[in-house]
């Protein structure tokens, strides 16, 4: 009596000591593996940025009010060409690169509800109706025996892991963390598309400057020719001048066909850019000398580091990669999900919607990783090593963000000096050539310094039309090292993604 009596009210004790010893012993070893993630981001300091410089991270962009003047999301308007404005618009809406990054940031959105799902009630009805005979040989009683019945079974059947130890909640960060930057990637693409449009189109206006320096040489030299020829009718020259002149229409035209095959190329560069190859021989752009006031700052700024879409998905990269290494840390601990059901069961149909058919059950239930075979810890391992690979990628990529910067920069000032000194050369170029010409003409000068005049008159109107292009196109691409007007959103579609409220209908 009091030994028999007295098991039964110490079993629920024993139940419940021996679970939690269970769950003691199910906690799998974490010792050393809290330190595995050694790398470090560098700082804005350690970069030699201003001091003024805020902490920026893909979590918390800076303020929009410290973007550099002068850089605007649509930048290239600023370069007041409407041809220029339509075709960039024409390449974000087609252009293939665009929409994969658009794809991929629909996965990372879809990623994060999947994620959320997990740490929410599933619930799911169940009905079977199973007719079938009951074997006469087996444990079941007569006269089910041998018997064929209908099994009926209409039930609703709930299932909730308790995130008692936050795996799920850093998964779900850690997904919110990558769709953040699939987020930044896209507009990192954008702005890399409107960069190589702009290139381009500058490219294009270029090599159209050019050949109408290569025509307006030919004219120079077929008015020499017929000067030449004038001055050889009355005795004047010889034909050696004559030949000499005649030389230089061929090498004119030449340069000619040579521009007109390279600005094909460029038409047909734009138009894949753009989306639309059949429509290269349409493509216009304006003169050259029109692409101006793309004002930017000549240092680099102290906003850089969160203005740079690259740089702020690598960040938001180490944050999901973070996270990533929490959820590892989770999973060493037991998974308790709560359970149950409710519904109607029968054997035959007769009764299965009486109440009498009723059942349900609640109840816990509990996994602990006990013996994993070193899955746990290794997992663990390569989620540190992720965050140490995503922590160095983030560097490489302020440490190139950077060094993009003062590239440009220096080029922009270099291309300032070299303009300035190109058009005194030009200047002085143009004045030998009238003079050689006017010499010539009367007799007082040989054909031969007017050939000479003339050719330092080309160079120097090429190389006036190329640093016109190049002082555009290192102003682009300042305007693509500072991130092109990009601001980190942190009230995007992405931010209601957070656990705490509701999530978004999608990504916009």
């Amino acid at each position: 009596m009091t030994l028999l009596s007295s098991f039964p009210m110490r079993q629920p004790l024993a139940v419940v000591s021996a679970a939690a010893l269970l769950m003691l012993a199910g906690c799998a070893d974490m010792r050393g593996l809290d330190q595995q993630a050694r790398a470090q981001m560098r700082t804005s300091q350690s970069l030699g940025l201003p001091a003024a410089q805020q902490p920026v991270s893909g979590v918390q962009a800076a303020d929009a009010a410290a973007l550099p003047a002068g850089v605007q999301d649509a930048w290239w308007r600023q370069l007041g060409d409407s041809r220029l404005d339509a075709l960039v618009d024409q390449a974000v809406a087609g252009n293939p690169d665009i929409r994969m990054a658009r794809a991929r940031l629909e996965q990372a959105w879809a990623q994060t509800q999947i994620e959320r799902a997990d740490d929410l009630p599933r619930v799911d009805a169940q009905m079977n109706v199973t007719r079938k005979r009951y074997t006469e040989n087996g444990q079941v009683p007569v006269p089910l025996a041998g018997s064929v019945r209908n099994d009926a079974l209409l039930q609703l059947n709930v299932g909730w892991e308790l995130d008692l130890f936050g795996k799920n909640r850093a998964a779900l960060e850690a997904a919110i963390g990558s769709a953040r930057a699939a987020q930044a990637d896209e507009q990192a693409a954008r702005l890399v598309l409107a960069s190589q449009v702009v290139q381009g189109y500058v490219q294009l206006a270029r090599l159209q400057a050019q050949l109408a320096v290569a025509e307006r040489a030919l004219a120079q030299r077929d008015e020499t020719l017929r000067l030449v020829r004038d001055r050889y009718a009355a005795g004047l020259d010889t034909t050696l001048e004559v030949r000499q002149s005649e030389g230089g229409l061929p090498d004119a035209r030449l340069q000619i066909e040579q521009l007109g095959e390279q600005i094909a190329l460029a038409r047909n560069a734009l138009a894949a850019l753009i989306g639309e190859p059949a429509k290269a021989a349409s493509i216009e752009v304006g003169d050259l000398q029109a692409l101006q006031g793309l004002e930017l700052p000549r240092q680099l700024p102290a906003s850089l580091l969160g203005r740079r879409a690259d740089v702020v998905a690598a960040r938001w990269r180490v944050e999901a990669a973070r996270r990533g290494i929490d959820s590892a840390q989770a999973a060493f601990f037991p998974d308790i999900n709560l359970t149950a059901f409710a519904g109607l069961s029968s054997l035959g149909l007769d009764h299965w919607l009486n109440g009498s058919s009723r059942q349900w059950g609640v109840g816990p239930a509990i996994t602990l990783p006990v013996f994993e075979g070193g899955r746990l810890r290794a997992n663990l391992r390569g989620e540190a090593a992720g965050y140490d690979l995503a922590v160095e990628t983030y560097n490489r990529t302020v440490i190139g963000a950077v060094h993009d910067t003062a590239d440009q920069l220096a080029s922009i000032d270099a291309v300032a000096r070299q303009q300035r000194e190109q058009a005194q050369a030009g200047a002085a170029a143009q004045s030998a050539f009238d003079i050689a010409r006017q010499r010539y003409a009367a007799g007082l000068g040989t054909y031969l310094n007017v050939l000479t005049a003339e050719t330092q008159v080309l160079v120097q109107r090429r190389q006036a039309v190329d640093l016109t292009a190049r002082a555009l196109t290192t102003r682009v691409a300042l305007a693509h090292a500072l991130g092109g007007g990009y601001a980190g959103d942190p009230d995007g579609p992405l931010a209601q993604a957070q656990p705490a409220g509701p999530g978004p209908t999608g990504p916009h």
